[in-house]
């Protein structure tokens, strides 16, 4: 069954890519399917495996594909022709290129060969998205789907906490998850929020946003929620101060308060289903074995296989991590820690500036910008992304496909605008000179 879905996926691109040759102004729909997919492929199996481990305790489980790739793949081959330049372009081949050179010395080559493969799909999309944003309809669409998929997940977080669940996890199975892969969606779509009142998703994708944080009672996605959300509200006011605005964050002020004790009360309801044991912290026990690791394999023990040797070789026992399934098949909850132990110093240096430089081209193109009301967005995804930079001190889920295709989609939107808004620019300075010239000849005069 397998064979047949990926033939009908790969029949798709030569359909798709003719479908928006002839339909430019529908193309918008697709834009939205890409945002949404990222939300639905686990429930509606719309991922296939050629090569299918399992059981692997990785967090990448065989040479994955999914219909967004293909979708990715017949989108970037439309338009071919569309150049974005930017560093991610730089930096990105080189962490997927530090990925495979792991594969040298690992214990389970293949496994590492997984991750490095699900990494070439997210640049896929990544550069996909940048030229989609290229038309000024682009960004919107995007996250519109992306507002619609976390709307759908806040639909199953509902149900999950009427039916007794004291933390909901809608479909990816785990709160943490659930809650980091909100940050993508909510302060983008209260940066749109913030500057064009016609967005009405936007709207819907911070009251589904706040649904999900709450309902899934994650400390470190709660308070890094509030801290994002007022975050931004100031830059953008620092940045450029509009009534539309100074009404929002009062509104917004008013809704954190009333929201707060709401969390609180999420909150309880789950330490009183689960207390927290004084006697055993297992975040630090984690953060043993990890540190072990990278003291005995400075150069990394290999990408997707930290569980494999934490437990093979010892360190879990050696850093007092409790016999148990849950405990002993979970990676060391810090990505930066799991990256280091995984790829070494390099590949940790090579992560670290993945995920800083589309925070630097955001700010800096937001700041560059301030009459632009694109820059809002920017500025939204760029405390979107700090936001996530500090998550990820807390949990190790960024490698997951899911919170990586949402990366790629918010970082790929900051590409291809910067570049869209330098272009420009620059337009605008050659007309402008143009047009001095043409008043300088007119008039008998001269230009510096």
């Amino acid at each position: 069954m397998k064979w047949v879905a990926l033939l009908l996926f790969v029949a798709l691109v030569p359909v798709l890519i003719s479908w928006l040759r002839e339909n430019p102004q529908r193309a918008p729909l697709v834009w939205t399917a890409m945002g949404f997919l990222p939300f639905v492929m686990g429930p509606w199996h719309l991922i296939i495996a050629p090569i299918s481990w399992a059981m692997w305790p990785g967090y990448v489980k065989g040479l994955e594909l999914s219909l967004l790739d293909f979708i990715a793949l017949a989108v970037f081959l439309r338009y071919q022709k569309v150049r974005v330049p930017s560093p991610m372009l730089t930096v990105l081949p080189i962490y997927i290129f530090l990925v495979l050179v792991t594969i040298a010395y690992s214990a389970v080559p293949m496994a590492a060969f997984f991750y490095a493969w699900q990494l070439a799909r997210v640049f896929l999309i990544f550069a996909a998205v940048a030229k989609i944003c290229q038309d000024e309809r682009g960004a919107p669409a995007l996250i519109r789907g992306m507002v619609l998929g976390l709307c759908f997940q806040a639909g199953f977080a509902i149900d999950q906490r009427l039916s007794g669940d004291t933390q909901a996890a809608g479909t990816f199975g785990h709160q943490n998850l659930l809650g980091m892969i909100s940050h993508f969606v909510v302060f983008p779509a209260l940066a749109m929020l913030m500057v064009d009142g016609k967005q009405r998703a936007s709207l819907f994708g911070i009251i589904a946003g706040a649904t999900v944080v709450i309902f899934g009672a994650s400390r470190a996605t709660l308070g890094l929620a509030g801290f994002g959300f007022v975050t931004l509200l100031v830059l953008s006011i620092a940045r450029r101060p509009t009534p539309r605005k100074s009404m929002i964050v009062g509104l917004g002020l008013v809704a954190l308060a009333a929201a707060t004790p709401l969390a609180f009360s999420s909150l309880q309801k789950r330490f009183d289903a689960a207390p927290i044991s004084a006697d055993y912290d297992e975040r630090a026990a984690f953060e043993r074995a990890a540190r072990m690791i990278i003291s005995d394999h400075p150069m990394g023990v290999g990408s997707n296989q930290y569980v494999v040797v934490a437990n093979t070789q010892g360190y879990s026992d050696r850093a007092g991590v409790v016999w148990n399934s849950g405990s002993r098949s979970a990676n060391v909850h810090n990505a930066y820690l799991l990256v280091w132990a995984e790829t070494g110093l390099l590949g940790l240096v090579a992560f670290v500036l993945l995920l800083l430089t589309p925070i630097r081209i955001a700010f800096r193109t937001a700041w560059q910008n301030r009459k632009d009301p694109r820059g809002d967005l920017m500025l939204g995804i760029g405390v979107c992304l700090v936001v996530v930079v500090i998550h990820c001190f807390y949990e190790w889920i960024f490698v997951v496909y899911p919170v990586q295709v949402l990366f790629a989609i918010d970082t790929g939107i900051v590409a291809g605008l910067a570049r869209k808004i330098a272009l420009e620019k620059g337009l605008q300075a050659k007309s402008k000179r143009q047009d001095e010239l043409q008043h300088a000849a007119a008039s008998g005069g001269e230009v510096a």
